[in-house]
């Protein structure tokens, strides 16, 4: 309405009703609504024909027809191809590293029948010798001498402390539990011998270092023979522990559905689920792979324990070996697929190589050609102890303590039997020992470690940074060169003067592998800023039983 008259307009502003005549070059209001009615008709025709185009079958037309290019992704494709080979490599490598680990258990383990006894022999021959050539030194052994024949003194001591435990009362005591008592046992077992295994070595290592420890200075420790105590104790309970696994084995063995032994299996299987979905980094899964090592050589030791016990039941009929056979081949079939996949999941998960393996093999090859050079700090055996928590001597105290049990020696021709199985036993390691030095030489030489070998890294004492030592010191470490030019890593080692400052000379192996790729540590720090160093440890400082993986600082 017009706000002065308040009469009503048209919609073309006027208050004529008749629509207004049409101006020159403009349309009529009849062409104007002629034009409307097209447009209108025209968008309807539109919408019909965008609805056509949603039919079912043009759908599926479009569905099957579609394409895409891959290559617009390469990237991730590629990674994915090599995700797959990765997983495909995993069984070869890793099976290759435990090879080798197997045969490094294996040689430290019979060093302990055959060069150990030899060894004691000809150090309580000197011993007893001494006065006849007089005191040439301050010394009255060497430190190998005296951890000899303390690694003697232990390994008698305890094996006739094993005759006090019986090994038939036990096996129709755990016969007579449960299936689920016995599962729990077993798992309990596992849990109890890691944990035993990291304080048992501990403990090794400081009888040998108070035993062999200057008498100058100053007396920071219990005693010699608190130590040994504690060393035979420590020994004679994990020689137990262990027999009531394989007790536990072999009962599982001679159940008649062998419901039990399907159960135990199925508990390995349990490790994939514990380890598989955990972050690892390469130190971490050098760990793991030394403790599935020392795992897997355990088990068989244990079948082995396990044969011996059933062929003495049946009075060494050779056909019941063969009813043994299968379940044996269980056991290490799921040792083996169990390894496999929880290896090839963590290698996936974490975004590691294949080629990781073949730089564990090689830091073990080192830690090897180290222990035969001059000047070496441990022996390999307690290396390799150190390294896969393997300890030899209470699975060895259980072993003879079963052989002589189940096996009666009478009459010469028995005696003569055991005295050529001896030397057959020392062929072995001989053997065995060259072919692993001969193997671990060219490992070290393929990753290019030969130089670290004759520069060692040397640690100070506690308490003294590395680099605020007085004087100098040359490493007589190394591979020595006779006359010829060949080289020899079997010297024995040279005795340091008294007066020069205490060093550590520590492997390098653990400057070969560290975590992230790329990043040097500096080694001569002061210990203030050790404190405060980050928590991916080199490979050589990674030495404490683990589970899972985790270290346990």
């Amino acid at each position: 309405q017009d706000s002065g008259r308040g009469e009503p307009k048209t919609l073309w502003g006027s208050n004529d009703p008749r629509p207004p005549a049409a101006g020159p070059g403009q349309p009529s209001p009849q062409q104007r609504t002629e034009t409307l009615g097209f447009y209108e008709s025209d968008r309807g025709r539109k919408k019909k024909r965008s609805l056509s185009d949603l039919s079912l079958l043009r759908f599926i037309s479009a569905e099957l027809t579609r394409g895409y290019f891959l290559e617009h992704n390469e990237a991730k494709y590629t990674e994915r191809r090599e995700r797959v080979y990765t997983c495909m490599r995993i069984p070869k490598e890793l099976e290759k590293l435990m090879f080798f680990g197997i045969f490094l258990c294996l040689d430290a383990f019979l060093y302990v029948f055959t060069l150990l006894p030899l060894r004691v022999f000809l150090a309580m021959f000197r011993f007893i010798t001494l006065p006849c050539y007089g005191l040439r030194d301050r010394r009255l052994l060497q430190p190998a001498q005296v951890c000899d024949i303390l690694k003697g003194v232990i390994l008698v001591i305890c094996y006739f402390m094993m005759h006090y435990v019986d090994y038939s009362m036990m096996y129709h005591l755990i016969r007579g539990q449960s299936v689920i008592k016995l599962y729990i046992i077993y798992n309990m077992l596992e849990v109890a011998d890691r944990l035993i295994s990291s304080f048992g070595q501990d403990i090794l290592d400081a009888l040998y270092w108070t035993a062999t420890e200057p008498k100058e200075r100053k007396r920071a420790h219990i005693g010699v023979i608190p130590h040994f105590l504690m060393a035979v104790l420590y020994v004679f309970l994990h020689a137990i522990l262990i027999m009531v696994q394989a007790t536990t084995l072999n009962v599982a063995f001679n159940s008649h559905n062998k419901s039990l032994l399907t159960i135990m299996m199925s508990n390995n299987f349990v490790e994939i689920k514990g380890s598989v979905f955990k972050k690892f980094e390469k130190n971490n899964l050098f760990q793991m792979s030394n403790s599935d090592i020392k795992e897997r050589f355990t088990n068989y030791v244990l079948l082995l324990i396990v044969c011996l016990r059933n062929m003495e039941q049946f009075s060494w009929n050779p056909d019941h070996l063969w009813v043994l056979f299968p379940d044996v081949c269980m056991v290490v079939a799921s040792e083996i697929a169990v390894d496999i996949v929880k290896h090839a999941f963590i290698t996936k998960f974490n975004d590691i190589t294949a080629d990781v393996y073949s730089e564990y093999r090689a830091s073990l090859a080192f830690d090897l050609v180290s222990s035969r050079q001059k000047n070496a700090y441990t022996d390999y055996s307690d290396s390799v102890s150190r390294r896969m928590g393997f300890i030899p001597l209470p699975l060895a105290v259980l072993l003879i303590r079963v052989v002589t049990s189940s096996i009666k020696v009478q009459g010469v021709l028995a005696y003569v039997c055991v005295v050529l199985f001896y030397c057959g036993l020392i062929s072995l390691k001989v053997l065995n020992s060259i072919v692993l030095l001969g193997k671990s030489c060219q490992y070290v030489k393929e990753a290019k470690m030969e130089e670290k070998l004759f520069n060692p890294v040397l640690t100070a004492t506690p308490g003294k940074p590395a680099g605020k030592q007085q004087g100098t010191f040359k490493s007589t470490q190394g591979i020595s060169t006779d006359e010829n030019g060949s080289t020899s890593v079997t010297n024995q080692p040279v005795h340091q003067k008294e007066n020069m400052p205490s060093l550590l000379v520590t492997s390098n192996s653990d400057q070969f592998l560290t975590t992230p790729d790329g990043e040097e540590k500096d080694i001569s720090q002061d210990s203030s800023e050790l404190k405060h160093r980050s928590a991916k440890k080199d490979l050589l400082e990674i030495d404490r039983f683990t589970i899972c993986g985790n270290r346990i600082d």
